[in-house]
């Protein structure tokens, strides 16, 4: 036989306890000031983080023989944005668990739209807690707070240095220009077109003067593929036939969808392919793009032979070399 469950009856919320700050001045001055002394140490760190990044130098080993430069440096770094990013949550919480009002509110569902008398007693009640919080008040905190999150923004702006100098106009510049002479990479030796086979595929760079190093984004840029073909299997309109010789045709080794290096080449069918994306240019046709995500052809550079008979450039680029959004028009 079951036997019948008494309900137990809701005890409801638990009486409001009233914090210290609530009903003794002294304390809430005294909260007051420690939310302030935990925005000024956010602040403090900020300027610490400030002066690693710019004002770390040998001085500073004098104290930390240990570390070396580069250490220090990192170690005040994180020192310092640590401070500024805990001491502003710190100062938050404390203000919050100490000042801010801590009394109960229920809010039962409403339609999504709430009536315009809603509306505005939320405009009024956003208003008061606002009055409640104290920040009108508190000049103290309102000062401190504000100085501790202006400063803070410093911190990503100065880390957005380390990504380098704007390129400006250098994505659009390479080392070739008229006269210039295409020598083999690596070796830099001067090429003849007679060095050249028909299917044959060479890498090449431009010939540098004495004494200047080639740097590594030269390479990058600079990087052509001379490929010897047939002259009659050219389909060129006779001003792009003239960038080339006899049979001999040069592009931009860089593809012009993302910039990998195009280093397949199928002799048969007399494509470039990039082995990426699968951008496939012919060979044929000014590297004309019959297949892949690429949006333009490579770059093509006019070539002929100096007095010596040495294959050497007649022009720059016909236009920017790399991915297609480096620097180029849209049209």
């Amino acid at each position: 036989m079951s036997k019948e469950l008494t309900p137990i009856a809701d005890p409801g919320l638990p009486e409001h306890q009233h914090r210290k700050t609530d009903v003794d001045p002294r304390a809430a001055k005294k909260a007051e000031r420690q939310v302030a002394i935990l925005f000024s140490l956010s602040a403090l760190g900020t300027v610490l983080f400030v002066y690693a990044y710019v004002g770390i130098d040998q001085d500073l080993l004098i104290f930390l023989p240990i570390l070396g430069n580069t250490n220090a440096h990192q170690l005040f770094l994180g020192l310092g944005l640590a401070m500024a990013l805990f001491f502003i949550g710190m100062g938050a919480v404390h203000w919050a668990k100490t000042l801010m009002p801590d009394h109960e509110v229920v809010d039962y569902r409403k339609e999504q739209r709430s009536t315009d008398e809603d509306r505005a007693a939320f405009v009024e009640a956003a208003k008061e807690g606002a009055a409640a919080a104290g920040i009108g008040r508190r000049p103290v905190i309102k000062r401190t707070l504000g100085l501790a999150l202006g400063l803070v923004g410093i911190s990503p702006i100065l880390l957005l240095r380390d990504l380098g100098p704007l390129p400006e106009d250098e994505l659009e510049k390479t080392n070739w220009a008229a006269g210039v002479r295409l020598v083999t990479d690596p070796g830099d030796r001067p090429i003849k077109p007679s060095d050249l086979e028909v299917g044959g595929v060479a890498q090449v760079q431009p010939a540098f003067p004495a004494g200047k190093k080639r740097k590594l984004e030269d390479i990058a840029k600079d990087s052509v593929l001379l490929i010897r073909v047939r002259p009659e299997e050219f389909n060129l309109d006779p001003e792009r036939l003239s960038w080339t010789h006899e049979g001999i045709i040069a592009f931009s080794k860089i593809c012009s969808h993302m910039g990998c290096a195009v280093a397949l080449y199928e002799q048969t069918t007399k494509h470039l392919l990039c082995p990426c994306h699968q951008s496939t240019f012919d060979v044929t046709r000014a590297a004309k793009v019959i297949f892949g995500p690429a949006a333009r052809p490579l770059p093509q550079l006019q070539i002929g032979v100096d007095n010596e008979g040495y294959l050497i450039a007649k022009a720059p680029f016909n236009e920017a070399v790399g991915p297609s959004f480096w620097e180029r028009d849209s049209a």
